[in-house]
């Protein structure tokens, strides 16, 4: 298990599936929010990469996130996009919403960085967030993430067209003690 101050992140079990399923990828509103895609049911079962911790494309790593405190369930996490001649990917991270403003984004956004620049010596990670995403645009500047550009209404999301934001850091500008 990887380990932040407040987070672990470790391989999905089977028993986290159905919390995730229910907690996160039913939720019409916030998935559709989460994903680049169409929200669409997740049948039981499926082997969806949303999902399944067995992956097998080496391109995507997914994670589920741990209270460090009692290895309570609290949301999953992504390094996703994995590109090995560049050196670059991407991160994603979902919190249950029982998790949510407790400082765990930042504590995750904080690991996902050690396992890509030190663990995979990545050279840069790369964050898409929309605009209105406060708590991702405060997760990813605390550990150091730069905005480099806005998207202007280009997310399709429940019924509008969002501004993305992008962020972007750099192994070499990298400094876990500036964590907030």
């Amino acid at each position: 298990m990887l380990r932040g101050d407040k987070v672990g992140l470790r391989a999905r079990f089977e028993d986290d599936v159905p919390i995730l399923r229910t907690e996160l990828y039913e939720d019409v509103a916030g998935s559709s929010r989460a994903e680049s895609r169409p929200w669409r049911p997740i049948p039981p079962g499926s082997k969806d990469s949303r999902l399944v911790g067995d992956d097998p494309d080496p391109a995507h790593v997914p994670f589920s996130v741990v209270e460090l405190a009692g290895g309570t369930l609290v949301g999953t996490a992504t390094l996703w996009g994995i590109d090995t001649h560049h050196r670059s990917a991407h991160i994603g991270l979902g919190l249950l919403p029982s998790a949510r403003g407790k400082g765990y984004g930042t504590d995750v956004v904080a690991t996902l960085c050690h396992y890509g620049f030190v663990v995979r010596g990545l050279h840069r990670l790369q964050i898409e967030t929309l605009a209105d995403n406060h708590a991702m645009l405060r997760a990813a500047e605390r550990n150091g993430f730069a905005r480099e550009g806005v998207l202007h209404s280009s997310a399709w999301v429940m019924g509008e067209f969002l501004d993305e934001v992008i962020l972007g850091l750099l192994a070499r500008h990298w400094k876990p003690a500036e964590r907030a």
